[in-house]
């Protein structure tokens, strides 16, 4: 590679002297094309020079060229550091908006720093990323107006403090849209979803009831009838048959992909939900808001968690008892996420999960 690294550097004292805004414009394409060739071979070093070098033309080129870039390096894991920053803190959305929804390479600190600085912009890309921790989801919650707001509840891998919980559920008070996500969200700890549903009006709580798959429908109906607001719940649905089954089945080694492939051929998704509690040690009623509930993203998490595979989890998408069945350009977009979800993440979740089941019982 040094032959290259010194290549560019002659071309970039070159594209400087001459002062050609194509000229600079032309090397940073150039020099970008030769770090994601090789970028994931380059020594730490290496990484340092097109580190350098792309931090100094993004600051001697247009916005269009700005954006170029940031939408090139965005999802690539081993971007360089400092050019990612620097993208991530530009004040033109246009560049900075991919780095800050994709970039796995700003850190919390950053994000901090950004959603506490800059536009509102900035904190709807941010409420796009997967995975966004407390101290983030806080400062955007504090700051965000109604969209953000939305986008940040529509993001089933954000965590909330209490803090942030509370805050989204004053926010929801002025907000219909935001009272039916919320309400659908599987991580809304149920003395919010009290709070919630007190405030709501009528018409909102109707709304909750008609959209919400049985198994939430269930809850939101027990919290409406602790507050007076409806009649008391349905009895609890019974598992047991379906959880004896895939117990039996584990034990005698038969609990594998092609064991869940042919309960979904067979429409039970009854034995699809106990496979998936089983497989991550979750109480079944709660896999079934997830496999019967109408996002999909969602779903990803306990499938990665247990080591399915796509082609399983494409299966059970595109056969689960949900209307309207999912369409393709969901699909694709699933596809993709479950091949950028990791185990740990998915695992890490299923955990979080686990836990707040028991913390609400």
């Amino acid at each position: 590679m040094q032959q290259p690294v010194s290549s560019i550097i002659s071309e970039l004292e070159d594209a400087v002297s001459s002062g050609s805004s194509a000229k600079r414009i032309s090397t940073l394409r150039r020099v970008t094309d030769l770090f994601l060739h090789d970028g994931e071979r380059l020594n730490d070093e290496q990484v340092k020079v097109f580190d350098d070098v792309l931090c100094f033309l993004v600051a001697r080129v247009e916005t269009r060229a700005r954006a170029e870039l940031a939408k090139r390096l965005a999802p690539v894991d081993y971007a360089p550091f400092e050019v990612i920053q620097h993208l991530a803190f530009d004040d033109e959305i246009a560049v900075s908006g991919d780095v800050l929804t994709n970039s796995s390479r700003l850190g919390t600190e950053t994000l901090v720093k950004i959603a506490s600085t800059k536009s509102q912009e900035h904190l709807l890309a941010i409420s796009a990323r997967a995975n966004l921790p407390e101290a983030v989801t806080d400062v955007i919650v504090d700051r965000g107006e109604t969209r953000v707001i939305r986008r940040l509840a529509n993001n089933a891998s954000a965590r909330f403090s209490e803090a942030g919980y509370s805050g989204m559920v004053a926010h929801a008070e002025r907000d219909d849209e935001l009272t039916e996500i919320l309400g659908l969200r599987l991580d809304l700890p149920v003395q919010f979803l009290r709070d919630l549903l007190r405030r709501a009006k009528d018409a909102v709580r109707e709304r909750l009831l008609a959209i919400a798959p049985q198994s939430v429908r269930d809850e939101i109906q027990r919290v409406l009838a602790e507050i007076g607001g409806r009649e008391p719940e349905a009895p609890a649905r019974d598992f047991s048959n379906a959880e004896e089954l895939v117990k039996l089945m584990k034990d005698l080694n038969e609990l594998d992909e092609s064991a869940i492939l042919k309960f979904v051929g067979a429409g039970k998704f009854d034995e699809v939900s106990a496979s998936l509690a089983l497989l991550n040690d979750i109480p079944t009623p709660l896999v079934a808001r997830v496999v019967e509930g109408p996002r999909a993203d969602l779903l990803l998490i306990p499938c990665k968690a247990a080591g399915l595979n796509w082609k399983v989890v494409e299966s059970i998408l595109n056969n689960r008892p949900v209307k309207p069945a999912i369409d393709q350009k969901t699909l694709w977009q699933a596809q993709r996420d479950f091949g950028r979800l990791t185990p740990e993440t998915a695992q890490r979740t299923v955990r979080f999960w686990q836990l707040h089941n028991r913390i609400e019982k």
